[in-house]
């Protein structure tokens, strides 16, 4: 039997009123914030921040239909300054609009610029979704004309309560007498987000035979794994593809780098997400071996904040296909490692004197940088001399990986430390 609407479970389920909606307490109780604006019928311009699925679209659904404001929506994914501007007119026609913009933290400095003026002037009230940090995310100027709201995870008492609701409201589901006998699979599967929970018990419903229909974890299991979708940025599958992204590009294997990459686009991945996560490959594999990648993948981060979908996947691709076939060191990271362990063990030691800042009479009677050589004085730019405290001088926390640029490095630690540190 068919489901007697062609619209999702999730968006017939989705609630009109602040009653109805569920979590969120904090925002939508009694006396809380939302309500009282809603009560005062006075607007202001918000970001929700939260995970997916926790209600941001619906809250700002609900406070345009109770305010009776004109309601437009853009979706950053698919949206550019044409689409704002558009927006902006329709609502300077109209006197005044409420403006929802979902996943808001996609749109690039332009688009969000172009925003400013018609909040400022208060054409439109801006309602911006976020699943990332605004303080980031969002252009300073735009985001001190909201208020940021932050929406927590649903509760497993959430989830239930949604699905009850479900169970007891909607009119296809009470047709096939749909009942919850195990709810495990269905809660740990939805990853807490509720638009997934409602569609994964419409779509375990759908695959059921006709009549009493009972969900069990195995039944649940079982029609995930036959039909719901490969990638989900917010679960289990997301982090097996980018550890799987991240080893072929540390392998130095150009074709299955950019296959993840691929997995990754048409899954709907933040394309900042991939490049901030190139900006850390190139320090922590690729490092001295070949410092270009490193600005190769700051330029590509800045470049992809410029551009975003779809045009940033080719600059992800060069970037991606660059540092694969780039050689690799993690000399920079083990270092660090390094220094932080032997500063764990041996605490706060004293600057040695000679090195320490002397800006004033007294520090300099107390020896404060007495014996210090500037290097640039000395033949070859170099003078040998003890930066370490004493108690750990001649400690060696670097070490130049096997590579021809890093070779250069040791042999000119070689020349100038004539032996010391081992190099």
């Amino acid at each position: 039997m068919p489901s007697l609407s062609n619209i999702p479970l999730a968006e017939r389920m989705r609630p009109r009123t602040l009653e109805a909606f569920i979590g969120q307490e904090h925002l939508v109780g009694k006396g809380k914030v939302l309500e009282q604006m809603i009560q005062n019928r006075k607007a202001h311009s918000i970001i929700f921040w939260g995970p997916p699925g926790v209600g941001k679209t619906t809250l700002a659904q609900i406070v345009a239909r109770s305010l009776d404001m004109p309601f437009f929506t853009l979706s950053a994914i698919d949206s550019g300054v044409k689409d704002v501007r558009a927006v902006i007119e329709k609502a300077r026609m109209a006197g005044h609009a409420l403006l929802f913009i979902d996943e808001i933290h996609r749109f690039n400095k332009a688009q969000q610029d172009s925003l400013l003026g018609a909040v400022e002037k208060g054409i439109i009230t801006l309602i911006g979704a976020t699943t990332e940090n605004p303080s980031f995310e969002v252009i300073s100027a735009l985001l001190s004309r909201c208020q940021v709201y932050v929406l927590q995870p649903l509760t497993e008492e959430h989830l239930v309560a949604l699905v009850n609701q479900a169970l007891q409201q909607d009119e296809w589901l009470l047709s096939r007498q749909v009942e919850v006998k195990e709810w495990e699979a269905l809660l740990q599967l939805s990853g807490g987000d509720a638009r997934k929970l409602l569609n994964l018990l419409e779509l375990t419903a759908s695959a059921l035979a006709e009549g009493a229909c009972d969900i069990t974890n195995e039944v649940v299991v079982d029609v995930v794994q036959n039909k719901m979708a490969i990638y989900d940025k917010s679960g289990e599958q997301h982090y097996d593809i980018i550890s799987a992204f991240i080893k072929s590009i540390r392998g130095s294997d150009p074709n299955a780098a950019v296959y993840w990459l691929a997995r990754m686009v048409e899954g709907g991945e933040d394309p900042k997400f991939i490049a901030r996560r190139l900006l850390i490959l190139a320090s922590e594999d690729i490092g001295n071996a070949n410092p270009n990648a490193l600005l190769l993948a700051t330029s590509t981060f800045q470049a992809v904040e410029m551009i975003g979908w779809p045009e940033s996947r080719i600059i992800l691709s060069q970037c991606v296909t660059y540092l694969a076939s780039s050689p690799k060191s993690n000399a920079a990271y083990m270092a660090i490692n390094n220094a932080q362990r032997l500063v764990s063990k041996t605490g706060d030691l004293p600057v040695p004197l000679h090195i320490r800042n002397a800006p004033t009479g007294l520090m300099k009677k107390l020896d404060y940088g007495k014996g210090y050589q500037y290097a640039h004085d000395h033949p070859g730019n170099f003078v040998e001399q003890e930066f370490l405290p004493d108690k750990i001088a001649g400690s060696r926390l670097y070490e130049p990986g096997n590579n021809a640029s890093e070779s250069k490095q040791r042999d000119y630690l070689r020349h100038c430390w004539k032996g010391k540190y081992g190099y």
